[in-house]
C-alpha cells in the first residue's frame, strides 16, 4: 500500500489549526501533605528522594505558576486573542479557583487532567472510573461546564479510553501518532470517540526535564513546526499544530517572553485557525462522521 499524506479540511479552508494547551497541575502534585507516599519527582533542579519526605521547596515551585506564571499566561492569551484549552488535574482548581475563574472568563476550554496529577496506570477498573468521574464533577463544579476531553499523565490502563468512551467524553489526547484527529471506532464497537493527537515535542516541558534546552532553542523549535505545518498547508495538506504550555515553566520571566514571540509570528499569518480541542474534535465530526 502507497504511503498516503495525512491531512484534514479545517473550517473556512484554514490553512492549519493550531492547538494551545494550557495544563494545570499546580496544587494537585504529589506531596506528603496530600497523603502521598512522599514528594513529586517532577522537579525542575532534579532534587528527588524516595521516601516520606516533604519537598517543600519543589511545592513553592509550583505555588509560583498560580501567582506569578498564570497572570502572565492569562495576559498573552487575552491579548493575542489565543484561545486555549487548559488540561486541568480537578484538584488544582478547587486548590486554587482563581484559576477556575481565569478560564470561565476567557470562555476557554476546560479538559480533564485527571482527578489530580497522579498516574492512573495503576488503578483497577473500578478505581480509574472513580478517579475519571470525580473529575467531570469537580470540573463542572468549578468551570460550570463538564469536560469534553481527557489527558492522562502519558501512562494509563487498558481500560482508560473505553471508560472515557463510557463515561460520555468526546475525544482523548492520549495518543501521538500523527497530525490530524481521527476516529477510534474499535475500543467499542458502535461507540466511536475521537483522538486528538498531542505533541511532546515542542511541549516547554523540554525545558525542565532538559536544562540545557533554553527559551531561544524552545521558540526556534516552535516557529519551525509551525511553518512546516503552515507550509504544507499551503501545498494542500492542512494539518494541525499543538503547543503544549505550563504556568511554572513558561510563565517565568526569563521564558515568557518566548510565548509572545511565539504568539507574534502566528499573528502574522493568514488562514491559521486557532481553536480549542473541543472545537478540533468537531470540526473532524463535520467533515467525516462517525
Amino acid at each position: 500500500m502507497a504511503l498516503r499524506e495525512e491531512r484534514m479540511d479545517w473550517p473556512g479552508g484554514a490553512v492549519m489549526a493550531l492547538s494551545v494547551v494550557v495544563n494545570v497541575e499546580e496544587g494537585s502534585e504529589q506531596s506528603l501533605v496530600r497523603g502521598d507516599k512522599g514528594m513529586e519527582p517532577v522537579d525542575e533542579l532534579g532534587m528527588f528522594v524516595k521516601g516520606s519526605l516533604r519537598n517543600h521547596a519543589n511545592e513553592s515551585n509550583y505555588l509560583y505558576g498560580v501567582k506569578a506564571g498564570a497572570p502572565r499566561v492569562v495576559k498573552l492569551l487575552r491579548q493575542y486573542e489565543i484561545a486555549a484549552s487548559w488540561t486541568v488535574a480537578a484538584m488544582s482548581l478547587e486548590t486554587h479557583p482563581e484559576l477556575a475563574e481565569a478560564i470561565v472568563e476567557l470562555s476557554h476550554e476546560p479538559v480533564s487532567h485527571g482527578w489530580r496529577w497522579v498516574h492512573q496506570f495503576r488503578m483497577d477498573e473500578e478505581a480509574e472510573r472513580a478517579f475519571i468521574r470525580n473529575a467531570v464533577t469537580s470540573i463542572e463544579k468549578s468551570c460550570g461546564v463538564r469536560p469534553h476531553g481527557w489527558l492522562s499523565r502519558y501512562l494509563h490502563t487498558e481500560n482508560t479510553r473505553r471508560l472515557l468512551i463510557e463515561e460520555g467524553f468526546a475525544y482523548t489526547m492520549d495518543d501521538y501518532s500523527g497530525d490530524v484527529p481521527f476516529w477510534d471506532r474499535k475500543t467499542v464497537p458502535g461507540k466511536p470517540i475521537a483522538v486528538v493527537p498531542y505533541q511532546l515535542d515542542s511541549n516547554d516541558m523540554k525545558m525542565w526535564t532538559d536544562p540545557a534546552l533554553g527559551p531561544e532553542q524552545w521558540l526556534a523549535y516552535a516557529v519551525r513546526n509551525f511553518d512546516q505545518v503552515y507550509r504544507e498547508g499551503l501545498e494542500g495538506c492542512p494539518k494541525m499544530m499543538s503547543l503544549g504550555l505550563h504556568l511554572r515553566i513558561i510563565g517565568r520571566p526569563g521564558r515568557i517572553w518566548a510565548l509572545e514571540e511565539f504568539f507574534r509570528h502566528v499573528r502574522k499569518h493568514e488562514g491559521v485557525w486557532v481553536a480549542t480541542r473541543h472545537q478540533i474534535a468537531q470540526a473532524l465530526a463535520a467533515a467525516q462522521p462517525a
